[in-house]
């Protein structure tokens, strides 16, 4: 169960076909996981360029886990480093412009981390997905 007097972790990844998106919180134990999700990427996403997929995969798990996220402050953990410059970036991208608006309304620091430690999101993105 949630505690929302705690802070939330939310990382994500994307493989060629899909994304994958874990929600976290330190509840003094480590991190424990609160919730998980998983998208098949559709063939048209499947053409974007990586960036985009992580993108795509980062704007798609805030919105899944919306109720946890929206108005309180939390942490992007990502191995992908350019997400780190989207909040402050001018992207030229269409794409990448309207997902940045979409961010906006949410308040999150971006943390990279090694790709070892992203193993929920990682594995959720590249599981067999019918």
């Amino acid at each position: 169960m949630p505690d929302h007097t705690l802070p939330y972790i939310l990382r994500t990844d994307a493989s060629d076909k899909g994304m994958g998106a874990v929600l976290l919180q330190d509840k003094g134990e480590g991190l424990q996981p609160i919730a998980y999700a998983s998208k098949k990427l559709s063939v048209t996403e499947q053409k974007y360029a990586t960036v985009e997929k992580e993108c795509l995969a980062t704007v798609w798990g805030i919105q899944k886990f919306e109720r946890y996220l929206y108005g309180r402050h939390f942490i992007l953990e990502t191995d992908h480093q350019p997400l780190q410059y989207l909040q402050r970036m001018k992207p030229t991208n269409a794409r990448l412009m309207r997902w940045a608006l979409q961010l906006q309304p949410y308040v999150f620091t971006v943390k990279i981390i090694p790709g070892k430690d992203n193993i929920g999101a990682d594995y959720l993105s590249r599981a067999t997905m019918n």
